[in-house]
């Protein structure tokens, strides 16, 4: 049987955290165990301040102490911790105090793993896991109940892959990253030929390389490549609901937020974020550092890195705030168009 071993939830002392983070203690040097919302924290816990709307709930807050910029310091007398970038450093103590929980390694005996499958013994197969022949799991990876792992698939070191995940046959999966439930990797990409009067399926004979530290969220699907593999690269973290055609190249250290979906043959630089909902057609080319706004359509390439936004064609962001603002104003200016060809019509009709 396969269990979590856990961990008992430990306490840090601010100046614990500023050893570790940096950052400036003001204040009593307070013990804290988790972090919180400012609205709801209460003793033993660290909030952060990162948005100026939230002042006021700054200095109602029950929390143990805060985090917060240096500009705003002087806002509080509880204990703080002074930083350039409160919600950074929120990001890393909650990682602190929430370690990922620890399985016990072995593979359970309801597990189907194939015979000449490679695994780590400090890798967790839960009940009901598939691993196929050929694939090797890395060190201290965690396969939860009815995850599928095809023929030949390699995952790194550290990685986990959540309940009811599907990686598909020859898919390359990096060290830590995390494949959260209902995810499909490598599946048949949406390759077609019109022959005549119905569509020929094209084989997808590529892969799903995937890089390090990459995150997938739940429900996503990320197809395999039609002749090249279909690459995602390291540092890349993809939301729940989003779908990757075949042969699309994600830069390192893109964000793809919920819903998005990308088109067959797409490649995004380094450092992309794409918001939720966006839509990329194929063969369309991002530059590095590109961000898309939520509910755009991207059906062109885009060479200048910026924020583009394009719920009607796209445009840079401060020229569609400009058209947004003329589109306001159309009805009425069309009113006024029709009142002035009325009046030239009435003026041809005295002459």
């Amino acid at each position: 049987m396969i269990r979590n071993t856990g961990q008992g939830m430990q306490a840090y002392r601010l100046s614990q955290l500023v050893a570790t983070f940096g950052g400036e203690l003001r204040g009593d040097d307070v013990e804290i165990s988790q972090v919180a919302p400012l609205e709801s924290a209460v003793a033993g816990q660290i909030s952060f301040l990162s948005n100026p709307r939230y002042r006021k709930q700054l200095a109602d807050t029950h929390a143990a102490a805060v985090i917060v910029a240096a500009d705003v310091a002087d806002l509080t007398a509880l204990p703080a911790i002074v930083c350039a970038d409160p919600y950074l450093y929120f990001a890393k103590v909650s990682a602190l105090l929430n370690p990922p929980q620890r399985f016990a390694a072995g593979i359970d005996p309801g597990a189907a793993v194939a015979p000449d499958a490679e695994i780590a013994a400090s890798a967790a197969i839960m009940a009901n896991a598939s691993v196929g022949s050929g694939a090797r799991i890395g060190e201290r990876c965690v396969i939860f109940p009815g995850v599928v792992i095809g023929d030949g698939v390699v995952v790194g070191d550290d990685t986990r892959i959540y309940a009811n995940a599907t990686v598909y046959a020859a898919c390359v999966i990096g060290q830590r990253c995390t494949i959260h439930s209902g995810a499909v990797i490598g599946a048949d990409g949406f390759g077609l030929a019109w022959n005549k009067d119905s569509w020929l399926k094209i084989p997808q004979i590529g892969r799903v390389v995937i890089g390090d530290d990459v995150d997938i969220g739940a429900n996503t699907t990320i197809d395999r490549g039609a002749l090249d593999d279909t690459v995602i690269g390291d540092g890349c973290k993809i939301d729940n609901l989003v779908q990757v055609a075949h042969n699309c190249n994600i830069g390192p250290h893109s964000v793809l937020a919920g819903c998005t979906g990308i088109a067959g043959s797409v490649t995004l630089g380094e450092h992309c974020i794409v918001g939720g909902a966006g839509m990329i057609s194929g063969h369309v080319t991002l530059a590095s550092g590109t961000t898309i706004s939520g509910g755009s359509l991207v059906m062109k390439s885009i060479a200048r890195p910026g924020l583009y936004t394009s719920v009607f064609p796209l445009d840079t962001h401060d020229e569609w705030v400009r058209n947004a603002a003329h589109i306001r104003r159309l009805s009425r200016l069309a009113e006024r168009v029709s009142n002035i060809e009325n009046l030239l019509k009435q003026d041809k009709t005295k002459d």
